[in-house]
Order: structure tokens, then sequence, then C-alpha cells
């Protein structure tokens, strides 16, 4: 994964990282690849506060772009909508269901 901007967002608590990953003779990375990835660039970043948005893969390329947001806390990332919560708990086997006790 290459870093092609970064940007920090003190108002929303996250930094918002745009990247390109070049997979030559590999599938396109699915989504636990692309959290745990973002996560390492990242120094403090947690994989259960990194959220992957806007990914593209050009067909018959194997480059694959996209954006990661990586919040502070998880009272930050609380503004990520249901369906993307849903989708990142899927993939890090988090199905817990039910409340906070």
């Amino acid at each position: 994964m290459q870093v092609i901007e970064r940007k920090d967002n003190p108002l929303l608590n996250r930094v918002e990282i745009r990247f390109v990953w070049d997979h030559p003779n590999s599938p396109t990375p699915d989504l636990s690849q692309m959290v745990a990835a973002a996560a390492k660039v990242e120094p403090g970043a947690k994989e259960e506060l990194v959220f992957i948005k806007d990914v593209s893969t050009r067909f018959g390329m194997p480059r694959t772009t996209g954006l990661a947001l990586i919040y502070s806390s998880a009272e930050a990332s609380t503004i990520e909508p249901n369906f993307i919560v849903e989708r990142h708990k899927r993939v890090r086997g988090d199905d817990s269901e039910g409340g906070d006790e």
C-alpha cells in the first residue's frame, strides 16, 4: 500500500489517507487486508477504528485505489453510517449481537 495523500481532520478526530495498492499477479486485496495495511501505515492506529471507503480497481489493471479513515477513538467513529460499520464488523469477526452491558 502506497500513501498518496494524508490529511489530518481534527474536526472529525480522524486521519484520511488516500492510497494506491499495486497487486500484480494477485487478486484485489480484500477489506481485511486493506484495514490491516492502513493501520500499519498510521502510527498508533487501531484496526477497529479503521474504515475503508471508495475502493476502486480498474478492470484489467492490478491497481486498487481507496480512502482509509482512521479515527482517534470509538466515540469519534460513531459518525460512520451503520452499513459501513456492519460491513467492517463482519470482516473483523465482531458479529456480536445485542447491546453493551
